[in-house]
């Protein structure tokens, strides 16, 4: 790849995000890093036009984020100069537009780098629903009284059978994080090659049979129009007795009216940190469900968490301004089979 440090001048960028998670991702250490190779702002813009100390027709690198304006070619026709754009976040589909392809920019995303908390909360949420502790929690603030040895029978994570659904960069990550316990670890993708599986040390099913497997089903595909309500009626009634449904991937995977007459009737349970609708209405029967966690999509990075997307976006760019190869480049062709 072409350098576009050129005669050793630094390329002029842009923050083009909303303003609220710019210290946030590019705290001082991570900016003087971003410094070293780019020719900065001083602050962060949801739109290139809007920025206040650079002018966008000397730009040549964005820097994007959450609240980033869709990069349409009226936009790009601002940016005559602009040939990479580096998305300090995961999915690009909600700024990068055909425009951007035809104008051959290149586009990298911190996806890997948000995937990791992501994993880290499908982890606990796993270890979590091998002890009940959503459903024996409430149960004990209602009782005062610890289970009964009875109650504990279906309790345990010993040979605990785990279905992954989508083998995406966090579902990888999630059976990597798997396996120093003593899980069954099962997968479905029907992009996921056997001898990948048997690399990643699990076993490739049917969608239809790893349901009815699973006592917890974990999902990570992406959302296109295939997965779309791909956890449907019949696919949740597979499910066994008391197995949970585990979403941090986008809540269209999933027909939310069957979820919600399964998790009421508490057949099943859930961790949904994604649903559908987003965020769901105040009279939602799931808040007051025992068994049933309902977070406001916060399993990806937050917080201190944010600087390590930071930190990526800086490798990016001293790998852009070097002509190395960018570890993390987006191609049009990957946004089929990303979220």
């Amino acid at each position: 790849m072409p350098s576009i440090n050129n005669g050793g001048a630094r390329p002029a960028a842009l923050f083009v995000m909303d303003p609220v998670h710019l210290d946030r991702l590019f705290p001082p250490a991570v900016r003087k890093r971003l410094s070293e190779v780019l020719r900065l702002p001083e602050s962060a813009a949801p739109h290139p036009a809007a920025a206040p100390d650079i002018d966008p027709a000397e730009v040549e690198v964005l820097i994007t984020g959450w609240g980033c304006t869709p990069l349409t070619e009226p936009v790009l026709a601002g940016l005559p100069r602009l040939r990479a754009v580096l998305h300090a976040a995961g999915s690009v589909k909600h700024h990068i537009t055909p425009a951007c392809w035809e104008r051959d920019l290149v586009v990298s995303s911190a996806a890997a780098a948000n995937a990791l908390p992501v994993a880290e909360f499908t982890l606990g949420a796993i270890l979590l629903s091998g002890k009940n502790a959503l459903g024996t929690a409430a149960r004990y603030a209602a009782g005062g009284r610890p289970p009964t040895v009875a109650q504990t029978s279906a309790f345990g994570n010993y040979r605990r059978r785990i279905g992954i659904v989508g083998a995406s960069r966090i579902g990888r990550r999630v059976i990597e994080l798997l396996r120093p316990f003593d899980f069954e670890v099962a997968v479905h993708d029907p992009y996921l090659p056997k001898e990948q599986a048997r690399e990643l040390g699990v076993r490739p099913l049917p969608l239809d049979e790893l349901c009815a497997v699973s006592d917890v089903l974990s999902l990570h595909a992406p959302a296109v129009p295939a997965t779309r309500g791909l956890l449907d009626a019949r696919r949740l009634a597979l499910l066994p007795d008391g197995a949970t449904v585990i979403n941090t991937a986008r809540g269209s995977l999933v027909d939310h009216a069957a979820l919600e007459a399964e998790l009421v009737s508490g057949r099943i349970t859930a961790v949904l940190d994604v649903t559908e609708p987003e965020p769901l209405p105040a009279g939602s029967p799931l808040f007051g469900l025992d068994g049933v966690l309902v977070t406001p999509h916060i399993a990806g990075a937050l917080g201190n968490e944010l600087e390590r997307l930071g930190d990526l976006v800086a490798d990016e760019a001293a790998a852009l301004c070097a002509g190395r190869p960018l570890g993390h480049r987006v191609h049009r062709s990957d946004l089929d089979t990303i979220a």
